[in-house]
């Protein structure tokens, strides 16, 4: 078994909140087995600031400057990190034509209700922002929480990390 550090790619359209926390979760949960990135195929260009508050409460100490908006092309150059790992947060992403990633990274759909689109007052948006996270963090805890051995198995990881899709959030 090789001690290796496995990069996540998290994609959605915009890449201003699901795919945002996806990143920082991992980041911080990971514990230096995973290097965590997130990418959109039409970049919003800004974070949502519901996002990082919900990354605040989590990790005060997340250097949440460092995040930002950014195109998934970024990552389908050959010389971009190859990645171990890309998962889809959103179904529009999951439904689109994606680049092709170098390397064979395993993929996966976890996908979750956009917060940024929920309804009413700005406390009800906080409410979606704080469910969606929760949720994100279940399966980010579900995923490193498998053997490392599993890891190292490409058909016994792509099971597993689709399997993590299935479990209600």
């Amino acid at each position: 078994m090789r001690n290796q550090v496995y990069r996540v790619l998290f994609l959605c359209t915009g890449n201003s909140a699901r795919s945002i926390m996806s990143e920082a979760l991992l980041a911080v949960l990971g514990r230096g087995r995973f290097i965590a990135y997130s990418a959109g195929s039409r970049p919003a260009g800004n974070v949502n600031p519901l996002a990082i508050e919900q990354i605040r409460r989590f990790d005060p100490a997340f250097p949440v400057a460092g995040l930002h908006s950014k195109g998934w092309a970024d990552f389908a150059q050959p010389a971009s990190p190859h990645m171990d790992f890309i998962i889809t947060v959103c179904d529009s992403a999951a439904g689109e034509a994606c680049p092709h990633w170098p390397g064979r990274p395993t993929t996966a759909h976890w996908g979750y209700p956009d917060p940024a689109q929920a309804g009413g007052g700005e406390r009800a948006r906080q409410e979606a922002f704080e469910l969606v996270f929760r949720q994100i963090r279940k399966r980010v805890e579900q995923f490193i929480a498998l053997p490392l051995d599993w890891l190292e198995d490409d058909a016994v990881r792509r099971e597993a990390v689709r399997a993590i899709a299935a479990r209600t959030p």
